[in-house]
């Protein structure tokens, strides 16, 4: 009788402490984020302007919403393995031989292993769309079914397995993982403006083609041009560059692809 006492004990105490965990880690994952942002942004600034957004309240509360969202994801994860290591616990304590009910159940612990493998899939893709920002609610986005249809929505929740869209037959639960390549057509361009120093004024086509060429070299490989790339003469003999940009390019990479545009048209 006193072992089932000690057992229920563990399993309220494994309540309380996941409880608290949760709080904690929603504020820890605050604090790194709002760290992180003033810090020159990271991972958990809005990437992309969203169509019909001009409210900086907005962005802000697209941000937390992510921050949130993450860290009940980071949550969920941290509650699974103190619960598994509370229930060997209590077996410990009752004198139950989980090894062996384990054991005895062999194909039950293969079927759950694969259906593990796709939900573990679904989690960690899941907790990427919040840190890269791929998506939110309210976007409208395109992708690729597994039998070839290209199909389109407007996210209305993104949860930690799955992302609820709705289209014009009704709401669609589509697995995380499914989601990997998609468009997101509310995300807009970042235009952002370069200041070049030439020696001599190369053409609009030379200066388009030079930087498109950057964009695929090493430590740009991630910056993709959309649009057209609009120079100007300065009276200064600098040339101001305007390109639009899939996300804002970070301090690193704006400061490479000056120098690195410089050094090519110089050079030419």
């Amino acid at each position: 009788m006193q072992n089932w006492i000690v057992a229920g004990l563990i399993v309220v105490g494994t309540w309380i402490v996941t409880r608290i965990n949760g709080l904690l880690l929603k504020w820890f994952v605050r604090h790194l984020a709002n760290r992180a942002l003033s810090a020159g942004g990271g991972p958990w600034r809005v990437r992309s302007g969203r169509m019909q957004e001009d409210s900086t309240t907005i962005r802000e509360q697209r941000r937390r919403q992510r921050v949130d969202a993450a860290s009940k994801m980071v949550n969920h994860l941290v509650s699974l393995v103190m619960w598994i290591i509370s229930l060997i616990v209590v077996f410990h304590v009752i004198d139950v031989d989980a090894a062996f009910y384990l054991s005895s159940a062999g194909f039950l612990g293969a079927a759950v292993a694969i259906g593990g493998q796709h939900k573990v899939n679904d989690y960690l893709t899941g907790l990427l769309v919040h840190l890269e920002d791929r998506y939110g609610v309210g976007d409208t986005i395109e992708w690729e079914s597994p039998v070839g249809t290209v199909l389109s929505g407007l996210v209305e929740y993104v949860g930690i397995f799955t992302t609820r869209v709705r289209d014009g037959s009704g709401s669609l639960h589509v697995p995380n993982s499914q989601l990997n390549m998609l468009r997101n057509t509310s995300q807009e361009p970042v235009v952002t403006k370069l200041r070049i120093r030439v020696s001599d004024k190369p053409s609009a086509g030379q200066v388009e083609s030079t930087l498109r060429e950057l964009a695929g070299s090493p430590g740009l490989t991630e910056v993709l041009f959309v649009d057209d790339i609009a120079s100007y003469q300065e009276a200064t003999g600098e040339i101001s560059i305007d390109v639009a940009t899939s996300r804002p390019l970070e301090a690193k990479e704006l400061e490479r692809l000056i120098r690195r545009a410089e050094r090519a048209l110089n050079d030419d």
